[in-house]
Parts: structure tokens; C-alpha cells; sequence
């Protein structure tokens, strides 16, 4: 039984120390997507701001698309935004 249960054991501290490490990054994921999102939001906020008089119907909603888009892909994900925008205005 000593046996079994250090083998038990052994294998209850790997998979712990995956979890804390899995965690960390999953942490640190979160934190860069928030940023990424709070970031692209007032980027968008910013760029309406300067092209409401150039081109009206241009500017972009403020929602929870726009904001995990601007999350996952960042700034791309705002030329991505605008470029569809674009499109659908011509």
C-alpha cells in the first residue's frame, strides 16, 4: 500500500502544479483581453470623434460586439471594424 499511495501522491502534486499554472495563464489572458477591449473602445471612441465631420455614418456602435472583437483581435480588429463599416456605407 506505501507504494500505491506515494505513486497517488506524486501524481496529486503534478496535477496540482498544472492547475496553478494553467490558472496563471488563463489569468493572464483575461488581463490582456480586458485591456485589449477597454483599449480598442476608446480607440473607437476617439476615431468616431474625428470622423463624424469627414464622413458621416462612418462611426461605430459602442456594444458588446465591437468590444470582444476589439478583445480578441485588437487593433486589426478595429480596421476590421471600420473596413465592414465602410463597405456596407458604399
Amino acid at each position: 500500500m506505501d507504494t500505491y499511495m506515494g505513486i497517488i501522491l506524486i501524481v496529486v502534486i503534478l496535477v496540482a502544479v498544472l492547475m496553478i499554472g494553467k490558472m496563471k495563464s488563463q489569468t493572464e489572458w483575461l488581463i490582456n483581453f480586458l485591456l485589449r477591449g477597454v483599449l480598442g473602445m476608446m480607440s473607437i471612441y476617439f476615431v468616431n470623434f474625428l470622423l463624424a465631420d469627414a464622413f458621416p455614418g462612418l462611426e461605430i456602435g459602442y456594444n458588446a460586439i465591437t468590444f470582444l472583437t476589439t478583445g480578441v483581435l485588437g487593433f486589426p480588429g478595429i480596421a476590421m471594424l471600420y473596413g465592414i463599416n465602410f463597405y456596407m456605407l458604399l
